[in-house]
């Protein structure tokens, strides 16, 4: 997986979440689709009870083939979706619950999964952290060498 500064928005943005996650999901989605953006949505498609797994791996797995731009993923905690995704080689899913904790994945620590704690923050603090997720490019330079020592190889 390459070192991207900034993501490449031509890609779909891969979404998914469990069913606590479900509402805030669809509300990202429509968010994104209205600024043009693409979005793959692996599920969940309702409310019903899910196993967060289920929809973390796809994501994650979509955004390690460079298939996909990035990922956010939704869950109550935003715990279970980060442990998932971080599973995968390249992929680093950070917990946001603010605007500031999203710029800062992305620009010390090239994030490339937003995963957010649906029980947590409300929708518009949701869709800002999104924004500021998108549009912030990874600084390099000192947090280059750090970010490589991330991967189990």
């Amino acid at each position: 997986m390459s070192q991207q500064t900034t993501f490449n928005l031509s890609l779909p943005i891969a979404i998914g979440s469990d069913h606590a996650g479900f509402d805030y999901k669809e509300e990202i989605i429509s968010y994104l689709e209205a600024k043009g953006l693409q979005v793959k949505d692996v599920g969940a498609f309702s409310s019903e009870s899910a196993d967060y797994p289920d929809f973390a791996h796809p994501v994650a797995t979509l955004v390690e083939r460079e298939q996909a731009a990035f990922g956010i993923l939704v869950c109550g905690s935003g715990n279970g979706v980060a442990i998932t995704a971080n599973k995968h080689q390249g992929i680093r899913a950070a917990i946001c619950w603010g605007e500031e904790l999203a710029r800062l994945a992305r620009c010390h620590n090239n994030a490339n999964v937003l995963c957010v704690p649906a029980r947590f923050v409300d929708d518009a603090v949701t869709k800002q952290m999104v924004d500021v997720f998108i549009n912030t490019t990874f600084e390099g330079g000192r947090h280059e060498n750090r970010v490589r020592k991330i991967a189990c190889l």
